[in-house]
């Protein structure tokens, strides 16, 4: 495994951050538009059960905001993956670039399988941590699709990671508008019904999103023996132990990372459903939204890891330092668009998702507070894509779990609770956080890099 402690470096000059942000920029492309693809499948879900009522969409909402601890938390794994694969890649070792490949084709189907059967066995907890018992009792066959789907999404987002790191991101952007373009039909046929058929409903929903992952993940996997027809790729790599055994332990810590964000983000979101399910609702709306809006910051933490991993590979580490300041110019420009886009377009997003007072109220007020924490929660995003790319994960991850559960989280319960603020002072505290871990995260790179 490569390590890299930062040394003192010249400062870059523009001339180089915005070549490398121009090349950045190409590489995040591709990779931001199929993370946006993936999010739409969210939005699709979102507008299609929206007319079942209030009561489906909230039980959407809960489903949404476990499922993204355990995507979290697997993703981080997939990291892992790309990140090995991205190095392999830039040391131009074939050998090792099929090694990581079949190690993570392994990795990523057992987290996937032990996380699908993690979930499942979560259902009767719900109404433990006290959501409203009239969502709880409609979620079963739609908490049980959505968890199997974990397995298809893991081992997907595994080989996804392999293109990108070979710089073929827009396979990945093909196979993602593969995935929206069924789930949309699958939707309505299996939500609503056909030809006299009155449809599943809420399931239906479920079962749609299930097979919407699985179509792009068969075509993957067509691809990846195409290129092992054509050009022999894999046929040389056997079971690699080491290089198993490196990918979970890397991605371990990594996964303990996107797991204390996203448990954060979604015990945030379940605090929610203390106060009603119209909350919950107007929470899945404003989710569906500034999910895709995400998808930029994560493409470009995403893009930021290849970049960085490739540099190290090749032991070009003067490099890093003109990709952080390039991504960082990305990430912000992008961010103050994204915030004055909801500013403008907060009430007709609401007002088209819901027709119900109370949601679109909620809704309105939420979307206010998302937009004020964009900046943040991108600039963060981005320091972490750095640290990954040079597996340099203990402390990046102690600083983000610190920023969420010890300072976030709380601050978010007193404001929402005890000082009044309700639902929206759940979202200030969280965005408090976000702050602290992007300043914090910021200050450790450059201090260590000056």
């Amino acid at each position: 495994m490569t390590r890299v402690r930062i040394s003192q470096q010249p400062r870059p000059s523009w001339g180089v951050i915005l070549n490398e942000a121009r090349y950045l920029a190409r590489l995040a492309l591709p990779i931001v538009i199929s993370l946006a693809a993936a999010a739409l499948i969210g939005v699709v879900d979102t507008v299609m059960v929206a007319p079942l009522g209030t009561i489906p969409l909230a039980a959407v909402s809960i489903t949404a905001s476990v499922l993204i601890i355990f995507y979290s938390a697997l993703y981080g794994f997939v990291s892992a993956i790309g990140v090995r694969m991205a190095e392999a890649f830039g040391k131009t070792s074939e050998r090792g670039l099929a090694s990581a490949t079949s190690a993570g084709l392994i990795v990523s189907l057992v987290v996937g399988v032990v996380g699908a059967a993690v979930m499942i066995c979560l259902k009767p907890a719900l109404s433990l941590i006290g959501q409203p018992p009239e969502v709880v009792s409609l979620i079963g066959g739609y908490w049980i699709a959505m968890s199997l789907l974990l397995v298809p999404f893991t081992v997907f987002y595994a080989l996804k990671a392999l293109f990108d790191a070979m710089n073929r991101p827009w396979i990945g952007v093909g196979l993602a508008f593969l995935a929206v373009g069924f789930n949309i039909p699958s939707n309505y046929v299996l939500i609503h019904g056909v030809a006299g058929w009155p449809g599943l409903g809420l399931i239906g929903a479920g079962i749609a999103s299930l097979l919407s992952q699985m179509v792009p993940l068969i075509v993957a996997f067509v691809i990846l023996r195409a290129w092992r027809k054509k050009k022999g790729f894999l046929k040389a790599a056997g079971f690699d132990w080491p290089e198993v055994k490196a990918q979970i332990k890397e991605g371990f810590i990594i996964s303990v990372g996107y797991l204390g964000e996203g448990a954060a983000y979604a015990v945030a979101g379940l605090m929610l459903g203390w106060f009603s399910a119209a909350a919950l609702a107007a929470h899945q709306i404003v989710s569906a939204v500034s999910d895709v809006i995400y998808m930029v910051p994560l493409g470009v933490s995403i893009a930021i890891s290849i970049r960085v991993a490739q540099a190290v590979g090749a032991d070009e580490k003067e490099r890093l330092k003109p990709i952080v300041l390039a991504s960082l110019m990305v990430v912000v420009g992008w961010m103050a668009v994204v915030v004055t886009g909801i500013l403008i377009g907060r009430d007709p997003l609401a007002n088209s998702l819901s027709d119900d007072p109370k949601v679109v109220s909620l809704a309105i007020s939420m979307f206010l507070v998302i937009a004020a924490m964009q900046i943040a929660d991108g600039v963060q995003g981005t320091m972490l894509g750095a640290f990954r790319g040079m597996m340099d994960n203990h402390f990046p991850v102690a600083i983000t779990l610190i920023a969420y559960w010890v300072f976030a989280l709380p601050l978010g319960y007193a404001l929402g609770f005890w000082l009044g603020f309700g639902p929206n002072g759940v979202w200030i505290g969280y965005g408090s956080g976000l702050s602290l871990a992007a300043i914090a995260l910021t200050y450790r790179f450059f201090s260590k890099n000056r």
